[in-house]
């Protein structure tokens, strides 16, 4: 046993050393100017997956089910194997659109939509605080294990409010310092990496501690367990309905290895290079694989030891300490620690970003009164985490004693998978739109709630227990756990079943029932293209004449940026911009340098606010006068008919890569349209100079033509003069009647002029 004191300074010890190797890497990156290009961080600290879900739960799963806790990794897996495809998109798109988190990420891809970015952080709220409930409820039952809680003062309730002050005070000093929480944090994910390394090196101490110090290695571990009639732990179907329990954390583990706040943040938001994902592909599963190797040896440890199976999921602690080994149970404690805190950490600062963004921001702009707090948007950050983890403990301490550990990641798992329809689909289906997302959320939701929350409500007594007894109003088709008859599945396949049929139904239908404006999708297209590998090189902005004044479009970004960002800050994001466009110290520039300026200001902007509320600002806030608005219409007006004509059914067809080259799709794509556009016209021309051939031809034979006709009407008319000449010659020389014979006799002899 530790005193409470002990246990404490220990604590605080070492968090003082992951603060300072943090530190010393911000510091590192200020002299050189550049951090890590090593993948290496990177990859170590997506472990951050593993909580004391894994490192206590694992146990206390494998105990009472066998190695049906292997699903939650084996999905994992699957999913890791398609991040090439998957997540190198999320972070083409994070780069193009400053994105923030994965509520930002799929509001974006639905024409910055507010209400579902909304939605999405309400989802991310309430189905995460248990989470960051079994996080905490992880740290003080280890904290009062291994100390002599029962003749100290420090309840439960007292330890477990000054562990979650610490994680407040840890949140804020890791993750929450700046306000934009795109700029990379490196001195944390190095901390989190750390914090991986020693979860791992604890947890593989204590499985070989067990498996060949108190026991004689994995054949003896195995031999006692089927003597003492144990075999269920190593059982791949130990439960009823093990098939259908295998299906589901399947699929529950692939969703969540993308879907879960912490894991989009520490993998898409803080990637650095997408060519990391390689080195993350192989380090991940690997990671995985090593952390588990001992979950089956602990859990048949503390069972052939005696120890109760409901104390399962804390047999790591429990076993050192029942072997006298004090520094083995300290160091579990500390990797147990490690666990639990790198995903309180991360998972807090993305939930209170995406809350400041899309929950109190637009709040504040719809509330005049209110609008002096945007300046302080990172002071309210610091309050919601506060918030957040107060609520979660708050929860922690009346349902502590109601779940397991498992059954609460396992809620959690199911809330974040209802972003799978919304978040996959929006990347592979250009179909796919805001009506479809948010239809669909709402729906998976709904379910959710009324599939797993009402029975846990109903469990702690805070609904009356009739809906589980006849169902919602009286209907036994609504039973929470037997909704439509559907009985025998178990409450997470059941609600993943109904949840998952709801979202994907309700995001198909709504889709293709409704037609989007011109504006969602244009921007659905940029979306989809952004995905795409871009070139690494881009040309500088060009434009036409200069007439803006660049010093009065300064002083309106200035305006729009003080109200988020502080003065320092927003002197460095136009300074920033100006150098980026080659304009600083230009009086007047274009307007298409006005408009990638009004571009870059608000990327700028989406860092701190998110894309849909920084698009929501630049709508409210920029304005353009008449001449620079007709110029616009002008130079889009081509563009945008050409936009509406591209018919773009997949990624595939955005773009080819025939040369080994990276370009950008939609450029491509029209850059062949062109082509083949000037074909059709050669094509064209050629036909129409054989058609001019033909019809000169024409003319030259009609021109023919009528010279001959005008040549014998001219003979025809010299013939006629001659015959009235010598007929008159004739009557004045000859007798009338001699003269009408001879007459006679010459006409019927002389040929008619006109037969010729």
């Amino acid at each position: 046993m530790f005193s409470s004191l002990t246990v404490i300074l220990i604590i605080s010890l070492y968090m003082a050393v992951l603060f300072g190797i943090a530190q010393l890497v911000e510091r590192r990156i200020a002299v050189r100017g550049e951090g890590f290009k090593s993948p290496w961080v990177y990859s170590i600290s997506l472990a951050v997956y593993h909580t004391s879900w894994t490192f206590y739960g694992s146990v206390g799963f494998a105990a009472s089910s066998g190695l049906l806790f292997l699903g939650v990794y084996l999905g994992a897996m699957l999913g890791i194997v398609f991040w090439w495809i998957t997540l190198r998109r999320m972070v083409f798109a994070k780069e193009t659109f400053r994105i923030t988190s994965i509520a930002d990420f799929i509001s974006t891809r639905y024409n910055r939509s507010e209400s579902i970015a909304a939605l999405v952080t309400l989802i991310a709220l309430v189905g995460v605080l248990p989470y960051i409930a079994l996080q905490l409820k992880a740290v003080v039952s280890s904290f009062q294990l291994i100390t002599d809680h029962e003749s100290s003062t420090m309840g439960w309730g007292l330890s477990g409010l000054l562990i979650t002050l610490f994680m407040i005070a840890f949140t804020i000093m890791f993750g929450m310092r700046r306000l934009d929480p795109t700029e990379r944090h490196q001195g944390m994910m190095t901390a989190l990496a750390v914090e991986c390394v020693v979860k791992i090196v604890a947890f593989i101490s204590i499985g070989l501690f067990v498996s060949f110090t108190l026991f004689d290695g994995f054949d003896d571990i195995t031999k006692r367990l089927f003597e003492q009639g144990f075999e269920r732990v190593i059982s791949i179907s130990s439960t009823e309905n093990s098939g259908a329990m295998w299906l589901t954390l399947v699929i529950l583990s692939f969703a969540a290895i993308q879907n879960l706040p912490r894991m989009f943040h520490v993998a898409v938001v803080e990637n650095a290079n997408h060519q990391h994902i390689k080195t993350a592909i192989w380090v991940l599963p690997l990671y995985m694989i090593l952390i588990n190797l001992f979950v089956v040896p602990i859990a048949a440890g503390g069972l052939l030891m005696g120890l109760p199976e409901e104390s399962a999921d804390f047999y790591v602690l429990l076993l050192p300490q029942m072997a006298g080994n004090d520094g083995l149970t300290l160091l579990a404690f500390i990797g147990g620690f490690s666990a639990a805190t790198g995903m309180i950490i991360i998972t807090t600062m993305t939930l209170s970003t995406m809350a400041s963004n899309h929950l109190i921001l637009p709040m504040l702009e719809r509330m005049p009164a209110c609008k002096f707090l945007k300046p302080f948007l990172l002071q309210i950050r610091w309050l919601l985490a506060a918030l957040i983890l107060l609520g979660s403990y708050g929860f922690a301490i009346e349902f502590s004693d109601s779940y397991i550990l498992v059954a609460i990641g396992l809620i959690s798992f199911v809330a974040v998978l209802q972003f799978s329809p919304a978040l996959l689909g929006g990347i592979f289906w250009s179909r796919g739109n805001s009506m479809g997302a948010l239809s669909g959320l709402l729906a998976g939701f709904l379910i959710w709630t009324f599939t797993l929350m009402i029975p846990a409500l109903v469990n702690q007594g805070w609904i009356s227990d009739s809906i589980m007894k006849e169902g919602l109003f009286g209907i036994a088709l609504l039973h929470p756990e037997a909704l439509f008859g559907l009985e025998g599945l178990g409450s997470i396949p059941h609600s993943v079943f109904w949840s998952l049929i709801a979202n994907i139904g309700f995001y198909i239908t709504g889709s293709l029932l409704y037609s989007p404006q011109k504006s969602e999708r244009h921007h659905a297209t940029e979306f989809l293209c952004s995905m795409n590998p871009a070139p690494t090189k881009r040309a500088r902005p060009t434009g036409l004449d200069r007439y803006i004044s660049l010093d009065d479009k300064l002083n309106e970004a200035q305006s729009l940026l003080e109200g988020y960002l502080s003065a320092d800050k927003t002197k460095q994001a136009l300074d920033r911009i100006t150098e980026d466009l080659q304009v600083t110290g230009k009086s007047h520039i274009a307007i298409l340098e006005l408009l990638e300026f009004h571009r870059m200001l608000e990327h700028a902007l989406a860092g701190s606010i998110g894309s849909a509320s920084a698009h929501k600002a630049m709508e409210t806030n920029i304005r353009y006068n008449n001449r620079e608005s007709t110029d616009l219409k002008a130079l889009y007006s081509h563009l945008v008919i050409e936009l509406n004509q591209q018919h773009l059914p997949g990624q595939e067809n955005l773009i080819e890569n025939e040369t080994g080259s990276q370009s950008y799709g939609l450029i491509n794509n029209l850059q062949k349209k062109i082509k083949k556009y000037e074909q059709t016209i050669k094509m064209q021309d050629k036909q129409i100079e054989d058609l001019e051939a033909k019809l000169e031809s024409r003319y030259q034979e009609i021109f023919h033509y009528r010279l001959e006709t005008q040549k014998i009407q001219q003979e025809n008319e010299t013939l006629k003069l001659k015959f009235e000449s010598t007929l008159k010659i004739e009557k004045n020389q000859a007798p009338e009647t001699k003269l009408d014979s001879d007459t006679d006799q010459e006409l019927e002899a002389k040929p008619n002029p006109g037969t010729k």
